[in-house]
């Protein structure tokens, strides 16, 4: 029998290598989309709501299913009509608002960064400025917040210079989670640990979780949450930053950048949507039974039926 050369040796096994790298690339892809699935609605294709933005952030539905989300450069908030799926105009100017959410008695809370400030914007749209510094010194720059069962705010400041701002650099001494206790007006730091930038923010339904997602820092953790607001027994999440970030009802916890990716309450990644943008900064679930994913990214809106929900 002719003994093969090293040479033909290594053709086959790349050969075969390269057969096993093509099933396994096959497999992945047939395990993502199974994946994908089971989160998406049956059929359900990624539609352009609206485009024409100049950068869409901060998406919160209100108990409608109406989602409102903002324009930040051209200094606006604008609404998604979940009935007839149109967009209007909400609020203009709006104190160059970034992400919001809907406290429990229906206010839209905003983080309004021309100067700082944490914004209580009622039905009327009368505005009450709920925070406006700490120990005497303004914000870096408060970017997403969080509302629990009882009422508490927690918030989020990173430090992004922005070009309406006069100071070039962050008033506080560190980029930080605050927590603004129920019937207070002073918050506490609930998390003071070495982020690049801390961004994203989401807790969980039962209020026993609280997901900060650390954008520049590549990394999303979770901590702990205490009767009185507390923060402890912080874990890495994910190996992934996240501008904006939302939970289904099954603790899917949806991170965005590239796209969204999903990541099940172990920290797995099962899912991801791919966006036509470079840059996915935010998500939510709207819609009057909270299936509709909505998205922002750069200039555009878009929303996604869903097979799982949002929760509050």
């Amino acid at each position: 029998m002719k003994t093969k050369s090293k040479k033909q040796i290594y053709s086959n096994y790349l050969n075969l290598m390269g057969i096993s790298f093509l099933l396994i690339v096959n497999m992945s892809c047939k395990a993502q989309k199974d994946l994908n699935k089971a989160i998406i609605a049956d059929g359900a294709q990624l539609t352009l709501v609206a485009d024409g933005f100049e950068f869409t952030e901060g998406p919160a539905a209100n108990k409608n299913g109406d989602v409102y989300f903002t324009d930040q450069p051209n200094d606006r908030i604008l609404k998604w009509n979940a009935s007839d799926n149109t967009v209007s105009d909400y609020m203009k100017p709006s104190g160059r608002s970034n992400g919001l959410y809907f406290d429990n008695q229906g206010n839209l809370l905003a983080v309004a960064d021309e100067k700082n400030e944490i914004w209580s914007i009622d039905a009327d749209k009368k505005v009450t400025v709920l925070l406006a510094n700490f120990e005497g010194k303004k914000f870096n720059g408060p970017n997403d917040l969080w509302v629990d069962a009882k009422g508490g705010i927690y918030f989020t400041d990173p430090y992004y210079q922005r070009t309406w701002w006069q100071h070039q650099e962050p008033p506080q001494a560190s980029k930080r989670v605050y927590y603004l206790a129920p019937n207070t007006k002073i918050p506490t730091i609930v998390a003071d640990d070495n982020f690049n930038q801390p961004n994203g923010i989401i807790g969980t339904p039962d209020c026993k979780t609280l997901y900060v997602a650390d954008e520049s820092g590549k990394k999303t953790y979770s901590y702990t949450i205490g009767k009185n607001g507390q923060l402890s027994n912080k874990k890495l999440f994910a190996n992934m930053g996240s501008d904006g970030m939302t939970i289904d009802n099954l603790g899917n916890v949806y991170l965005t950048g590239k796209g969204v990716t999903v990541f099940n309450k172990k920290g797995e990644q099962i899912a991801h949507i791919a966006v036509p943008k470079d840059w996915t900064a935010n998500v939510t679930f709207g819609g009057p039974k909270q299936t509709t994913l909505f998205i922002t990214a750069l200039d555009s809106v878009y929303t996604l039926a869903m097979a799982v929900h949002g929760v509050r």
